[in-house]
């Protein structure tokens, strides 16, 4: 497989902190009970085994962290909101990752050392809003974390043995269509080539609605 050269650090200025909240989460209609994600080039723009040289040190409040060559990382624009948004719907997403790195422990240690700015909580109609998750490390906004090498599949089925929700209450975002063999299970895959936005996130969203036949809204 081609390998992607490392996207150009993402400085602080460049991360959105006031993102609108996908607008499938607060339209009324069902949303999965777990958004699943992989990490890399889908929640930052790099292979953390491949392109971060350890050890990792937090800078900016922890908006970034930076290598022992200088080089800086850090989340795509949109998702510490996204995030955040996740946590304020009613009831809150359960969140979960599932990647195949080959360096766990470096991936860990970034999603601990990166918090989720308190501004990307900050609202108005429309926009997030979730006082409970603001400014804590992305590591926590997480119930379930699946990092290890190896067939996703695998990744999956601990998250369900775990949360004990069912695969088809389960939609996945990762970069990779060889990912898609999550779908075996029942799970939604939904591609993310360019990694998470907003906008992917309704859209996975609304594939799910559509495949699993709920695409109205439901009784309580």
């Amino acid at each position: 497989m081609l390998k992607k050269s490392h996207t150009p650090s993402l400085t602080p200025a460049l991360i959105s902190t006031n993102v609108p909240s996908p607008s499938t989460f607060t339209d009324g209609l069902p949303l999965p009970k777990i958004l699943v994600f992989d990490l890399d080039y889908t929640l930052w723009p790099f292979w953390v085994d491949t392109h971060v040289t350890p050890p990792l040190k937090a800078k900016d409040n922890n908006t970034r962290s930076v290598d022992r060559l200088g080089e800086s990382f850090t989340f795509y624009p949109d998702v510490p909101s996204i995030l955040l948004s996740a946590k304020a719907t009613t009831p809150p997403l359960t969140l979960a990752t599932a990647s195949r790195t080959h360096a766990p422990d470096l991936a860990t240690t970034l999603l601990k050392q990166l918090h989720l700015p308190v501004s990307s909580a900050e609202t108005t109609a429309g926009t997030t809003s979730s006082s409970k998750a603001a400014g804590k490390r992305a590591y926590d906004i997480f119930e379930y974390m699946q990092i290890f090498p190896g067939d996703k599949r695998t990744h999956f089925q601990r998250i369900q043995k775990a949360s004990g929700v069912s695969f088809d209450e389960m939609l996945f975002f990762d970069d990779e269509r060889r990912n898609r063999n999550v779908e075996s299970l029942g799970v939604v895959f939904w591609e993310v080539p360019s990694g998470v936005t907003r906008a992917e996130v309704d859209n996975g969203v609304r594939e799910w609605r559509r495949r699993k036949g709920r695409e109205r809204k439901e009784e309580s």
